[in-house]
């Protein structure tokens, strides 16, 4: 079996989110790609396969199946671009239909995604004292203009904007109870946010759900994030740029194009850069 890493998201030839990508014929068995990508460690490793005129595509952190991620869809279009040529690939994941493009120009690696829809909600109180408690956070360290909510598109998410960058820098939380209240609230990922204005954004992505403490860059969330911020109002521009992993050493670039159509597919485009391959 040929495992390609690609790290989706790259600044250039420099950071970016690592991604196991495996595409074969036929799917291996559930506990192989648990297995697989519990040893590669990755945030995610993708698996697909030919389906009909697009692919059958699965996503497994070291810890658990998730039903979609950004990134290591970034990473798949990569390299069906190297294998295939550039162009457009059909996916069809556990609980949506979406595509990427890929393209792979004189060694250089990108992609685009079409997110699955997107909705966001307010949270229940007694869920964001909780949040809250386990960052070490309090109301007053918050955004007013942007809402603590629940954010999807194609997994859910949980958003804190933060007033002060140096608040996101000193993001601090226990492994084992972010997975425990990660699970029982049904949450990928927790999004700590910092808007450096109206169209860029930095942000760090609590991942105890999948046993990971932070992704240096998370596709699914910056597209939940897109639509969350169409649905209150914020003045974007139609798109937005996301930095995340800065505070690991690992900058990634994230690009989110907003349609106005409340709830529809969020496309997320960034570079990528091929790591060494692995058996």
């Amino acid at each position: 079996m040929n495992i390609l890493k690609i790290a989706a998201f790259s600044d250039g030839e420099r950071g970016g989110n690592p991604a196991g990508v495996v595409i074969q014929p036929t799917l291996p068995a559930d506990r192989e790609m648990q297995a697989i990508a519990a040893e590669l460690g990755f945030s995610e490793t993708v698996f697909a396969m030919p389906q009909g005129q697009g692919w059958r595509v699965r996503y497994f952190s070291p810890e658990a199946e998730v039903p979609f991620c950004g990134h290591a869809t970034i990473a798949l279009g990569a390299a069906l671009a190297m294998h295939y040529g550039d162009g457009d690939f059909p996916l069809q994941l556990n609980q949506a239909s979406i595509s990427v493009s890929g393209q792979y120009q004189a060694g250089r690696l990108s992609a685009a995604l079409q997110s699955p829809p997107t909705r966001s909600a307010p949270v229940a109180a007694a869920l964001l004292q909780e949040v809250l408690a386990l960052f070490g956070l309090s109301p007053a360290q918050l955004s007013p203009e942007l809402p603590p909510a629940l954010i999807h598109a194609g997994a859910d998410h949980l958003l804190l904007a933060v007033q002060e960058r140096a608040t996101l820098s000193a993001m601090r939380y226990s492994l084992g109870a972010g997975r425990d209240l990660m699970r029982r609230a049904g949450l990928t990922t927790i999004l700590l946010l910092w808007a450096e204005n109206r169209q860029c954004f930095h942000s760090r992505n609590a991942f105890a759900a999948g046993g990971v403490y932070e992704d240096p860059a998370t596709g699914a969330a910056t597209a939940a994030l897109a639509g969350y911020l169409r649905d209150i109002g914020w003045e974007h521009g139609g798109h937005i740029e996301v930095i995340q992993g800065e505070d690991m050493g690992q900058r990634s670039c994230l690009h989110a194009a907003i349609p106005p159509e409340q709830g529809s597919s969020i496309r997320i485009s960034g570079r990528a850069r091929l790591m060494e391959p692995a058996h």
